[in-house]
């Protein structure tokens, strides 16, 4: 029993750590440092199956050597490229080692839970403690987390877990208090995001991602609501510069033409910073173009794509960037359509485990969560890099999720 605190101890500490050290690379050392522990203390055996899920983004990691040998890349920007692309395969093993060593589901979801709580906790000191969120500045009040999607999880394993057999507190007033806390939280990121994604993984969650009648008639619902919303968006006049609600409802306006409207003035600051998703695309297409062999085995390890000026991004500006925040870019422009297709089919198998049938509740539970996360990875791909953002939990949460499903089967 020790043995599991300990781990389920030092697994937090990952995540958290994960969440609030700045640093992409220190994250990586602490969790292959973690990962080695696992793995010399004799709980590193991992199983066909998971080897099988993960041989997709193993593939994609080995594509993208390709275009490093045929290059003259530097190093330290080869190391970049090897960090993000080898961080997911890390990341998932770790949250599957670590849960099947503690081999309980209640203590998977406690640990993420727990986990939730404490930077909910974090953020709601920092907002309501720290900024001049009373005055409007919701601006300022992002300053204290931009996202945290561990605490939507959270809040829907904390809801739903019962429904499945798996029984997290004997009284249900701490259940109700962390329910609040983490609804709470979760409204005061003001995140466009966010939003979205406690809507869209609501409905997984809930089944809705598994195509029936019923599903279809609740997503055309959905459909046509968000229709409408922005068809009321676009009569009313919102400023770029708005402060309070104007301002987040400003950023939902703008959010399709910021990821699809190729068609910028990089002269114009509003225009460019606006679109700035779209432009980053807009400038690999163009460097794609110009080496055709590229959308095949992409640009490899170490390739940057040229804004074609100095953009004001870190200390000194940047001119050359490696990371993009359309994922499905990224990968095709350092992997090329293998890499594209090996991702697709690494998420889509994912989502199809939403049309599994088992009679064990707690095997049907960890299925519909790796499902809504092959989701969650599908549409957040699209914005802030899927699987290859530099910093993402839920991975971990994937990994354990994956280990629960293979034993209890």
């Amino acid at each position: 029993m020790k043995s599991k605190i300990n781990i389920s101890l030092l697994f937090s500490i990952v995540v958290l750590c994960e969440i609030y050290i700045v640093s992409f690379r220190t994250n990586l050392l602490i969790q292959f440092a973690f990962l080695s522990l696992l793995i010399v203390s004799g709980k590193g055996i991992v199983s066909k199956q998971l080897l099988k899920t993960l041989l997709p983004i193993f593939i994609i990691f080995i594509v993208g050597f390709f275009g490093f040998f045929w290059n003259n890349y530097l190093i330290v920007d080869f190391i970049k490229d090897f960090s993000h692309f080898i961080k997911p395969l890390i990341a998932i093993t770790v949250g599957y080692l670590t849960f099947k060593s503690i081999n309980d589901a209640s203590s998977f979801l406690k640990t993420i839970i727990v986990v939730a709580v404490i930077t909910a906790i974090i953020h709601l000191i920092g907002v309501f403690g720290f900024s001049n969120l009373i005055k409007g500045s919701i601006q300022e009040a992002r300053e204290f987390g931009l996202d945290n999607f561990i605490e939507i999880y959270a809040l829907y394993m904390l809801i739903l877990s019962s429904k499945y057999d798996i029984y997290l507190f004997e009284r249900s007033i701490y259940k109700k208090i962390i329910i609040i806390i983490l609804a709470v939280s979760i409204v005061f990121y003001f995140s466009r995001t966010m939003l979205g994604m406690i809507i869209i993984l609501g409905f997984s969650f809930y089944g809705f991602a598994k195509l029936t009648s019923k599903s279809i008639k609740v997503i055309g619902s959905l459909l046509l609501i968000l229709f409408l919303f922005y068809g009321y968006l676009g009569t009313i006049k919102l400023e770029r510069n708005s402060k309070g609600i104007e301002a987040l409802m400003y950023k939902i306006k703008i959010a399709p033409g910021e990821i699809f409207n190729s068609k910028i003035d990089r002269e114009n600051d509003r225009e460019l910073w606006d679109h700035w998703r779209a432009y980053e695309a807009k400038r690999a297409f163009a460097l794609m173009n110009e080496n055709p062999s590229s959308y095949v085995i992409g640009n490899g390890y170490g390739s940057l794509v040229n804004l074609k000026f100095k953009a004001p991004l870190g200390e000194n500006g940047m001119k050359f960037i490696s990371v993009l925040h359309n994922g499905y870019v990224f990968i095709l422009y350092k992997t090329g359509l293998i890499g594209i297709l090996f991702y697709l089919f690494f998420l889509i198998n994912l989502y199809l485990r939403v049309y599994s049938v088992n009679q064990n509740k707690q095997v049907m539970f960890f299925k519909i969560l790796i499902s809504t996360i092959g989701v969650y990875f599908l549409l957040t791909s699209i914005i802030i890099t899927g699987i290859y953002i530099p910093k993402d939990v839920i991975l971990f949460i994937l990994g354990g999720a994956l280990s629960f499903e293979n034993t209890l089967k």
